[in-house]
Protein backbone atom coordinates (compact mmCIF):
# COMPACT_ATOMS: atom_id res chain seq x y z
CA UNK A 1 0.00 0.00 0.00
CA UNK A 2 2.56 2.27 0.48
CA UNK A 3 4.53 1.34 -2.68
CA UNK A 4 1.39 2.50 -4.60
CA UNK A 5 0.99 5.83 -2.23
CA UNK A 6 4.80 6.63 -3.25
CA UNK A 7 4.21 5.79 -6.83
CA UNK A 8 1.01 8.30 -7.12
CA UNK A 9 2.92 10.95 -5.88
CA UNK A 10 5.57 10.50 -8.10
CA UNK A 11 2.98 10.56 -10.74
CA UNK A 12 1.76 13.82 -9.15
CA UNK A 13 5.14 15.23 -9.08
CA UNK A 14 5.58 14.43 -13.07
CA UNK A 15 1.83 16.17 -13.40
CA UNK A 16 2.73 18.94 -11.55
CA UNK A 17 6.05 19.83 -13.34
CA UNK A 18 4.09 19.78 -16.84
CA UNK A 19 1.20 21.54 -15.65
CA UNK A 20 3.33 24.30 -14.15
CA UNK A 21 3.55 26.62 -16.78
CA UNK A 22 0.27 25.78 -18.05
CA UNK A 23 -3.01 28.60 -18.67
CA UNK A 24 -5.28 28.21 -21.51
CA UNK A 25 -5.04 31.66 -22.19
CA UNK A 26 -1.79 32.08 -22.19
CA UNK A 27 -0.83 29.10 -24.67
CA UNK A 28 -3.38 30.01 -27.20
CA UNK A 29 -3.20 34.60 -26.71
CA UNK A 30 0.24 34.57 -25.22
CA UNK A 31 3.59 36.01 -26.08
CA UNK A 32 4.43 32.85 -27.57
CA UNK A 33 0.99 31.50 -28.60
CA UNK A 34 -0.82 29.86 -31.10
CA UNK A 35 -2.42 32.52 -31.96
CA UNK A 36 0.32 34.40 -32.72
CA UNK A 37 1.97 31.81 -34.10
CA UNK A 38 -0.62 31.21 -37.10
CA UNK A 39 -1.04 34.98 -37.09
CA UNK A 40 2.85 35.20 -38.58
CA UNK A 41 1.99 32.40 -40.68
CA UNK A 42 -1.28 33.80 -42.53
CA UNK A 43 0.76 37.37 -42.61
CA UNK A 44 3.46 35.77 -44.00
CA UNK A 45 1.50 33.54 -46.47
CA UNK A 46 -0.64 36.54 -47.67
CA UNK A 47 2.27 38.68 -48.50
CA UNK A 48 3.68 35.57 -50.51
CA UNK A 49 0.79 35.59 -52.48
CA UNK A 50 0.36 39.32 -53.21
CA UNK A 51 4.27 39.26 -54.65
CA UNK A 52 3.22 36.00 -56.57
CA UNK A 53 0.36 38.34 -58.11
CA UNK A 54 2.63 41.60 -58.52
CA UNK A 55 4.67 39.46 -60.76
CA UNK A 56 1.97 37.67 -62.55
CA UNK A 57 1.05 41.82 -63.16
CA UNK A 58 4.37 43.04 -64.54
CA UNK A 59 5.86 40.30 -66.39
CA UNK A 60 7.24 43.15 -68.69
CA UNK A 61 9.17 44.52 -66.46
CA UNK A 62 11.12 41.29 -66.36
CA UNK A 63 10.98 41.55 -62.53
CA UNK A 64 11.87 38.26 -60.48
CA UNK A 65 11.54 37.38 -56.07
CA UNK A 66 14.62 38.46 -54.41
CA UNK A 67 14.74 36.91 -51.03
CA UNK A 68 13.15 38.24 -47.92
CA UNK A 69 13.51 41.02 -45.27
CA UNK A 70 12.50 40.82 -41.53
CA UNK A 71 10.21 43.35 -40.38
CA UNK A 72 9.03 43.62 -36.80
CA UNK A 73 5.17 44.47 -36.46
CA UNK A 74 2.59 45.15 -33.51
CA UNK A 75 -0.55 42.97 -33.93
CA UNK A 76 -3.12 42.11 -31.24
CA UNK A 77 -1.06 39.75 -29.93
CA UNK A 78 1.91 41.60 -29.54
CA UNK A 79 5.11 42.40 -31.21
CA UNK A 80 5.87 39.25 -33.90
CA UNK A 81 9.05 39.46 -36.78
CA UNK A 82 7.69 38.64 -40.13
CA UNK A 83 9.47 37.57 -43.60
CA UNK A 84 8.31 40.20 -46.49
CA UNK A 85 8.89 38.69 -49.99
CA UNK A 86 11.03 41.20 -52.38
CA UNK A 87 11.44 42.05 -55.64
CA UNK A 88 14.21 42.40 -57.05
CA UNK A 89 13.62 45.78 -58.34
CA UNK A 90 12.20 47.03 -55.59
CA UNK A 91 8.63 48.06 -56.72
CA UNK A 92 6.56 45.83 -55.13
CA UNK A 93 4.49 47.51 -52.62
CA UNK A 94 2.71 45.15 -50.18
CA UNK A 95 -1.03 45.72 -49.44
CA UNK A 96 -1.60 43.96 -45.96
CA UNK A 97 1.61 45.23 -44.47
CA UNK A 98 2.70 48.47 -46.13
CA UNK A 99 6.42 49.30 -46.23
CA UNK A 100 6.29 52.44 -43.48
CA UNK A 101 3.59 50.63 -41.68
CA UNK A 102 4.19 48.39 -38.24
CA UNK A 103 0.39 47.96 -36.70
CA UNK A 104 -2.13 45.09 -37.95
CA UNK A 105 -4.94 44.86 -35.98
CA UNK A 106 -8.03 42.24 -35.85
CA UNK A 107 -6.38 39.35 -36.61
CA UNK A 108 -7.71 37.21 -34.11
CA UNK A 109 -11.26 36.11 -35.25
CA UNK A 110 -10.32 36.00 -39.10
CA UNK A 111 -6.81 33.70 -38.07
CA UNK A 112 -9.09 31.61 -35.80
CA UNK A 113 -11.83 31.05 -38.55
CA UNK A 114 -9.23 30.44 -41.35
CA UNK A 115 -7.24 27.49 -39.60
CA UNK A 116 -10.05 25.77 -37.06
CA UNK A 117 -12.05 24.46 -40.06
CA UNK A 118 -12.07 23.37 -43.57
CA UNK A 119 -13.15 26.31 -45.04
CA UNK A 120 -14.91 26.80 -48.70
CA UNK A 121 -13.16 29.44 -51.58
CA UNK A 122 -15.79 31.56 -50.67
CA UNK A 123 -15.58 31.81 -46.88
CA UNK A 124 -11.43 32.48 -47.21
CA UNK A 125 -12.08 35.18 -49.67
CA UNK A 126 -14.62 36.75 -47.97
CA UNK A 127 -12.36 36.27 -44.64
CA UNK A 128 -9.33 38.11 -46.62
CA UNK A 129 -11.56 40.93 -47.79
CA UNK A 130 -12.22 41.42 -44.06
CA UNK A 131 -8.26 41.43 -43.03
CA UNK A 132 -7.30 43.31 -45.79
CA UNK A 133 -9.75 46.12 -44.92
CA UNK A 134 -9.51 47.84 -48.42
CA UNK A 135 -10.97 47.18 -51.80
CA UNK A 136 -8.82 45.04 -53.82
CA UNK A 137 -9.18 43.10 -56.87
CA UNK A 138 -10.70 39.73 -57.34
CA UNK A 139 -7.64 37.93 -59.12
CA UNK A 140 -5.21 39.10 -56.14
CA UNK A 141 -8.32 37.70 -53.82
CA UNK A 142 -8.04 34.74 -55.42
CA UNK A 143 -4.38 34.53 -55.23
CA UNK A 144 -4.01 35.26 -51.55
CA UNK A 145 -6.82 32.74 -51.05
CA UNK A 146 -4.84 29.60 -52.95
CA UNK A 147 -1.64 30.43 -50.95
CA UNK A 148 -3.72 30.76 -47.73
CA UNK A 149 -5.66 27.88 -48.22
CA UNK A 150 -2.36 25.55 -49.36
CA UNK A 151 -1.33 26.65 -45.63
CA UNK A 152 -4.27 25.71 -43.65
CA UNK A 153 -4.59 22.38 -45.67
CA UNK A 154 -0.70 21.56 -44.75
CA UNK A 155 -1.60 22.75 -40.99
CA UNK A 156 -4.54 20.60 -40.49
CA UNK A 157 -3.15 17.71 -42.75
CA UNK A 158 0.35 17.48 -40.70
CA UNK A 159 1.43 14.21 -39.12
CA UNK A 160 1.38 13.59 -35.18
CA UNK A 161 2.79 11.56 -32.63
CA UNK A 162 1.35 8.17 -32.24
CA UNK A 163 1.37 8.65 -28.39
CA UNK A 164 0.54 11.56 -26.40
CA UNK A 165 0.94 10.58 -22.71
CA UNK A 166 -1.07 13.82 -21.82
CA UNK A 167 -3.51 15.39 -23.43
CA UNK A 168 -5.82 18.72 -22.85
CA UNK A 169 -9.12 19.63 -24.30
CA UNK A 170 -10.75 23.18 -23.47
CA UNK A 171 -12.68 25.82 -25.38
CA UNK A 172 -12.75 29.18 -26.17
CA UNK A 173 -16.19 31.25 -27.30
CA UNK A 174 -15.19 33.37 -30.13
CA UNK A 175 -16.82 35.53 -32.32
CA UNK A 176 -16.96 34.29 -36.54
CA UNK A 177 -18.33 36.71 -39.07
CA UNK A 178 -19.75 34.33 -42.08
CA UNK A 179 -21.32 35.50 -45.46
CA UNK A 180 -21.56 38.91 -43.27
CA UNK A 181 -23.22 37.94 -40.26
CA UNK A 182 -21.58 37.56 -36.82
CA UNK A 183 -22.10 34.40 -34.75
CA UNK A 184 -20.50 33.46 -31.33
CA UNK A 185 -19.00 29.96 -31.83
CA UNK A 186 -16.94 27.56 -29.10
CA UNK A 187 -13.48 26.52 -30.50
CA UNK A 188 -12.42 23.63 -28.98
CA UNK A 189 -8.88 23.36 -28.76
CA UNK A 190 -6.73 19.90 -28.33
CA UNK A 191 -3.41 20.21 -26.73
CA UNK A 192 -0.82 17.52 -25.65
CA UNK A 193 2.36 16.75 -24.70
CA UNK A 194 4.71 14.72 -26.48
CA UNK A 195 6.70 11.62 -24.89
CA UNK A 196 9.74 14.05 -24.79
CA UNK A 197 7.90 16.35 -22.77
CA UNK A 198 6.87 19.28 -25.53
CA UNK A 199 3.92 20.89 -25.52
CA UNK A 200 1.87 20.30 -29.28
CA UNK A 201 -1.60 21.92 -30.43
CA UNK A 202 -3.01 19.06 -31.89
CA UNK A 203 -6.08 20.68 -33.52
CA UNK A 204 -8.78 23.21 -33.47
CA UNK A 205 -12.33 22.73 -34.02
CA UNK A 206 -15.37 25.28 -34.29
CA UNK A 207 -19.02 24.40 -32.98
Amino acid sequence: MARKKKEDTVADKLMDELLKDYSTPEEILGENGLLKQLGKRLIERALKGELSYYLEQNEEESNSRNGYSDKTIQSAQGEMTINVPRDRKSNFEPILVPKREKRIQGLDEKILGLYARGMSTRDIQEQIEELYGVKISAGLVSQITAEVKEDIREWQNRPLEAVYPIVWLDGLRVNIRHEGRVSIHVLHVAMGVNIEGHKEVLGLWLS
